[in-house]
Order: C-alpha cells, then structure tokens, then sequence
C-alpha cells in the first residue's frame, strides 16, 4: 500500500513537470507566431489537472508514511518493552502539519531508526530525504507565491519554478521510499547489527599453554652444560 501510493505519487508528479516543461516550451514558440487556441488551451488544462492530482497524491502518500511510521514505531518499542514516548496526536501533528513536519517528522524517523538500532545505516539516506523535502517546500512556496503573474516574463519564470518545484517533490518522495525501504528490509524484531569475528576463548589458551610450552623448554635447554 505505501510503496504503491508512493510510485503512483512520483508518477503523476513527472507527468505534471512534464506538462509545464511542454507549457514553457510553448511560451518560446509564441513569441514569434500565434498558437492554436486549442493546443494552448489544452496544455494549460492538462497541467491544471495534473497539479490538483498531484496534490492530492502528495496529500495521500504524506497520509499513508504517517501511518506506517505510527505502526512501525508501536511495534519497536513494545519489542522492547516500552511505550512510544510520543502521543499519538503529536505524531499526527508533527508529520501532517505543513511546515511543522519539516522539523519533526524526521526528528520521529530518527528515533525510530535508534530504536531499531539501524540509524548507523539510515543515517546518510534520512539527512538527504530531509534536506531535499526542505528544498523542495522552499521551491514549492516561492512557485505558489509567483503563481499570479500577468507579464509573459513572469508568467515563463513561473512555469520553470513550478516544474523544478515538481522535479525536487518528485526527488523527496523517490528519498522518502529509500528510508521507507531501509526499515521494511528487516522486521521489528531483526534489528540491524554488526557482527564481528571474536576468537574462541578456548582456542586462545590452547595456544597460550603451547607458547608456554615452547617458552619453557627453551629456558631448559639454556641452562643446559654443553660439556655434559
């Protein structure tokens, strides 16, 4: 259900890139000759349509990640005995909350990664997913705020923020499944460890005695008379 809400949310936002790259595409050509009203018009709409689809799939995938988290974090710590340190409202709020969740829902990844002990791995792919979800919030605000452009100029400028907007979306929720990924590779109670080789005691004073054996029949044969 996630990854699959995911796919369909990187889809429809390629497309909608796609839409307004073909829009500013078309803003180059009429300015030297005039479009076809139909062909204008229908590029306009269909990038219309794919940005409300693109919302509301942006919406829903934000919906399902908070979910899973709730439940993927429940079930690590009661493994461990413990119960979340984190209301459920305050979870809710941290990762739907525009804004807010750029702070907290990575904050709740984290401690979901120390839970499970796997945040030496998850480390990297969870501080890149955040700085380009930032990136693309930031993008996203100036877009919507030079949206009500009426010079051709500003209008052409828009169209390219928009599909970098959509381009840097697209690349957050591609992050987003890689974290997503990282956990749902192993279950609650298989936490990531690093297993080292350790020698077995037993083996370690097998070859103590034997160097003690050696140690000792050399200081004899030392404190032998050669002449005897």
């Amino acid at each position: 259900m996630v990854r699959t809400t995911l796919v369909v949310t990187m889809a429809v936002l390629g497309a909608a890139a796609l839409a307004h790259l073909v829009r500013y595409a078309l803003l180059i050509v009429n300015r030297s000759r005039l479009l076809n009203p139909w062909v204008a018009g229908g590029v306009t709409w269909i990038g219309v349509v794919l940005s409300v689809i693109a919302m509301f799939m942006v919406v829903a995938s934000a919906v399902v990640l908070t979910n899973w988290l709730i439940g993927r974090r429940a079930a690590a710590y009661a493994y461990r005995g413990q119960p979340d340190p984190r209301s459920l409202w305050s979870l809710r709020a941290g990762c739907l909350v525009p804004v807010v969740n750029l702070a907290w829902a990575p904050v709740f990844v984290i401690e979901l990664a120390g839970v499970e002990e796997r945040f030496t791995w998850l480390r990297r792919p969870i501080a890149v997913w955040w700085l380009v979800w930032v990136a693309s919030t930031t993008v996203s605000v100036f877009s919507i705020a030079t949206s009500f452009a009426t010079e051709a100029q500003a209008i052409a400028n828009n169209t390219v923020t928009t599909t970098v907007a959509y381009l840097l979306a697209l690349a957050a929720v591609l992050l987003a499944m890689k974290v997503f990924d990282g956990f749902e590779r192993q279950p609650v109670e298989k936490p990531s460890k690093r297993w080292v080789i350790v020698p077995d005691a037993a083996v370690n004073t097998e070859v103590r005695r034997d160097t003690e054996r050696e140690n000792a029949a050399a200081v004899e044969s030392e404190g032998q008379n050669p002449a005897a």
